[in-house]
């Protein structure tokens, strides 16, 4: 049975990149983003070189909560089910704190983790009135650790959703639900939110980053580093590191 997989913040970058992958493997796509002219050009794409395959658009600005829940629900109508949703959506805005750039941080915490609050809110509606589904929150290799400068924010926001994607596979497995949630943890891909970022080790191009995002995403486990090299290992260091070595390293 052909499965639908709903993407957010699919009109570049992760977003666009996994659409593709899927695509591939023959999943009927959701996508949604601010930019519908982008998704447009994409739907154009992958059903042209995709025949019989399903690609829906929809214009979704995640800060607007109830458009959130009522993009979902649409998407969910238009198919009859939604296999697969990619809390994907996010922005790298964040400053130093106290350096005068509040609302900096302010858009990067209310984007990254508020609207990701309301994207997996509706999702896991969908998932729990079908009694099935896979819920997947892209978090970062950033979240292991507290980070300094330009990524504090950013690193504690995807803290954030790896707590609260946590908290919920405990409860699903607690229920003996048949739900299933992922959270992924991407080391750096070279994208347009990191084009600017100086200190990017063992950076991977777009594609090489997506294909190891879905391939890690279809193994269904709880939780990923990608790519699963050098990440993992390095994850697991990361983690143990005292503050002084980090603030050495970063």
């Amino acid at each position: 049975m052909t499965q639908t997989v709903l993407i957010t913040g699919a009109s570049s970058g992760l977003g666009e990149g996994m659409a593709r992958e899927f695509a591939n493997r023959g999943c009927n796509l959701a996508l949604c983003a601010r930019r519908t002219e982008r998704l447009e050009q994409l739907r154009e794409e992958l059903e042209g070189s995709h025949p019989g395959l399903t690609v829906k658009v929809r214009a979704l600005d995640v800060n607007n909560h109830d458009q959130v829940f009522e993009v979902f629900q649409a998407f969910r109508d238009d198919f009859g089910q939604l296999d697969r949703i990619i809390v994907n959506a996010g922005i790298g805005k964040g400053q130093p704190l106290g350096a005068g750039k509040f609302r900096a941080n302010l858009q990067t915490a209310e984007t990254n983790f508020v609207a990701a609050l309301a994207q997996m809110e509706a999702a896991m509606e969908i998932f729990r009135a079908q009694n099935k589904g896979h819920l997947v929150v892209v978090s970062s290799v950033t979240a292991v650790r507290g980070m300094p400068g330009n990524v504090t924010t950013y690193a504690a926001t995807k803290a954030g959703l790896a707590a609260l994607s946590e908290g919920l596979r405990v409860e699903l497995a607690k229920k003996r639900s048949p739900i299933r949630v992922t959270t992924l943890y991407p080391g750096y891909i070279r994208t347009a939110i990191n084009e600017k970022v100086k200190n990017t080790p063992f950076i991977v191009d777009a594609r090489t980053g997506c294909a190891a995002m879905v391939k890690a995403i279809e193994s269904e486990k709880p939780e990923l580093y990608v790519p699963g090299w050098p990440w993992t290992p390095l994850g697991f260091v990361l983690k143990r590191l005292p503050v002084g070595v980090l603030a050495r390293l970063f």
